[in-house]
């Protein structure tokens, strides 16, 4: 009894105390306390939205109506605009829509815009992934300042790890030159990013306004720059600086336009003028054809006539890139007979082996649909690069053109396509070639001017490849050119000859004048030289060509050729990078 009772006197301790706990006093408070919070709190949320609202509206604006206005009568395009164009409708995401600049120098601190002046995001074209960042040029000019620069890194960043395209709409005066030292690394940790993705997503740079000073180097760093004729202009100074400096007058247009760009310029030298290659090719080319081989830009890879004309061939020409090098070439499915015979091919070759010809009218037929994207259509047209499709699949193509300087390789040929050949094979894009070259083009301007070096780069290009390769040699491969051109030498997988195809160290006449020298016969010797190289039997003979095909079976065998290389398997030996001859 004792023990029971010292146990209960703890409990009924316990419930006097419990008794003056009223549970309804509480609930009382606490519901009173959830009901009515401070009259601050809901002003505040109220406020908070609205602010939110009223930053987002002006975000989308810009730098104001009138600024808009002044855009349109340029003929332009707002940044928000272009980008409804680009990508698919509603598929546009954005970042950073309430960002302001930082500077606090030269009264800026009472200037912001939300957004500061570019619109960064990601969006669809046709279903796939790009990020997209386009300056707008109606606040501060699209100039570049430090939070501009971070928006920009942030996508590019974004790109890399998930494995996107990025294209780069550019109108933009330049730095901030406010800020100063933080407009210069802005630049510069964009052109880190660009050096980072190359080779891991397509970069894609589209002008659509003014690109100066230190802005020129990221198009530069990008794998494609396009253009839009008279409202867009590259530069390192403007004329105003050139003149002060140099005492030169030129305008914006002949200084950094898109036909500066994206043709070749200089004059012709007295000894172009006066040359003929038909002591290498049996092939005389006029001045005129070779104004167009001499010192250019080729800095664009294509121009456009107005914003709504570049953005529209943008969208077609990404439907051609994989998203990253990670990803195959893209396919599609093709209504085009992949097994169809082309008989315009059989006679697309003069008989008369010095005529020229149009090399287009070879890629033209053989492609699907004759759907072919030329890249830099303009520039070093001796030679033709761009993208198709075969069978439903994306191929790059690289073609000699005979119509312009016999086809020969120079300088900017060479440059041109060997950055196109590095781009397909970074991107897993098969090759195909078709070759008429009598040879690198002669002369003391492209010696003086480093054809040596520059052409090792299509060379280096073309043996560092590992997608398939494969190559038809449609008349004259001559000499060093041969081996470049793609050759079964590079680790070219299936090479083709035409029966048109001569494969030499030179034409005929030319080599005749060597090994017969002195000789009263050279007509003979000359025609004995034909019978023995003017065929594609000894490089036959040799393996050095896998078949001699008729011309109008070409696009079935490079259809059949590509499903059977596309499980090829080719790796370099390792190294932190090959030395390119730059």
């Amino acid at each position: 009894m004792y023990a029971m009772r010292v146990f209960l006197r703890p409990l009924q301790g316990l419930k006097s105390r419990s008794s003056a706990f009223n549970p309804l006093s509480c609930s009382a408070r606490c519901q009173s306390t959830q009901v009515s919070p401070p009259p601050d709190s809901v002003a505040q949320t109220l406020s908070v939205r609205h602010q939110i609202d009223a930053r987002r509206r002006q975000s989308l604006i810009g730098g104001g109506q009138k600024r808009i206005d002044t855009q349109h009568k340029k003929g332009k395009l707002t940044a928000r605009e272009r980008i409804h164009v680009l990508v698919d409708p509603g598929s546009f995401v954005e970042y950073d829509a309430f960002v302001e600049h930082t500077c606090v120098n030269f009264g800026m601190e009472n200037e912001k815009y939300p957004g500061d002046s570019v619109v960064t995001g990601h969006g669809q074209i046709n279903g796939r992934t790009v990020y997209i960042f386009s300056q707008d040029f109606t606040v501060f000019g699209g100039s570049l300042s430090s939070i501009h620069a971070k928006k920009i890194c942030k996508i590019m960043d974004q790109a890399i790890l998930v494995g996107a395209p990025v294209i780069g709409l550019n109108d933009s005066g330049g730095a901030r030159i406010q800020e100063g030292v933080d407009s210069l690394a802005g630049y510069a940790d964009i052109f880190q990013r660009n050096v980072l993705a190359s080779g891991v997503v397509p970069q894609i740079s589209l002008i659509m306004g003014p690109c100066a000073g230190g802005a020129v180097y990221s198009p530069a760093l990008t794998d494609f720059t396009f253009m839009v004729r008279d409202t867009s202009y590259l530069f390192i100074t403007g004329p105003d600086v050139v003149k002060q400096v140099t005492g030169e007058v030129v305008t914006q247009e002949e200084l950094g336009g898109a036909k500066t760009h994206t043709t070749v310029s200089g004059k012709l030298t007295k000894a172009t003028q006066s040359l003929h290659i038909n002591e290498y090719s049996d092939m005389f080319v006029s001045a005129s054809e070779h104004s167009l081989v001499s010192r250019g830009v080729g800095v664009a890879h294509r121009a456009f006539d107005n914003d709504v004309d570049a953005l529209l061939n943008v969208r077609s020409f990404f439907n051609f890139l994989p998203l990253s090098n990670t990803d195959a070439a893209p396919k599609r499915a093709s209504v085009d007979p992949w097994e169809r015979a082309v008989p315009s091919l059989d006679t697309v070759v003069p008989l008369q082996s010095t005529a020229a010809y149009n090399m287009l009218d070879v890629i033209g037929p053989i492609v699907d649909e004759s759907d072919f994207f030329e890249i830099m259509p303009d520039y070093a047209k001796n030679i033709i690069v761009g993208f198709a499709r075969m069978n439903g699949r994306t191929v790059g193509i690289v073609g000699n053109q005979p119509k312009v300087a016999a086809g020969c390789l120079d300088i900017n040929a060479s440059v041109k396509g060997a950055r196109f050949v590095r781009f397909c094979d970074s991107f897993n894009i098969p090759l195909i070639t078709f070759v008429d070259v009598p040879g690198f083009l002669p002369g003391t301007s492209q010696e003086y001017d480093g054809i040596i070096r520059h052409g090792a780069k299509i060379l280096y290009a073309y043996a560092e490849a590992t997608v398939p390769k494969i190559t038809v040699i449609t008349r004259k491969a001559y000499g060093g050119a041969y081996d470049v051109m793609s050759s079964k030498h590079l680790r070219g997988d299936i090479n083709y000859a035409w029966p048109t195809a001569e494969v030499a160290v030179m034409g005929a006449k030319g080599a005749v004048a060597i090994i017969h020298r002195g000789s009263k016969d050279l007509a003979k010797a000359e025609a004995d030289y034909v019978e023995a190289f003017g065929n594609p039997f000894p490089a036959a003979n040799r393996g050095f060509i896998d078949d001699i095909i008729e011309p109008h079976t070409t696009r079935y065998r490079i259809n059949r050729d590509l499903d059977l290389l596309q499980s090829k398997k080719s790796v370099n030996p390792w190294k932190k990078h090959g030395n390119i001859p730059l």
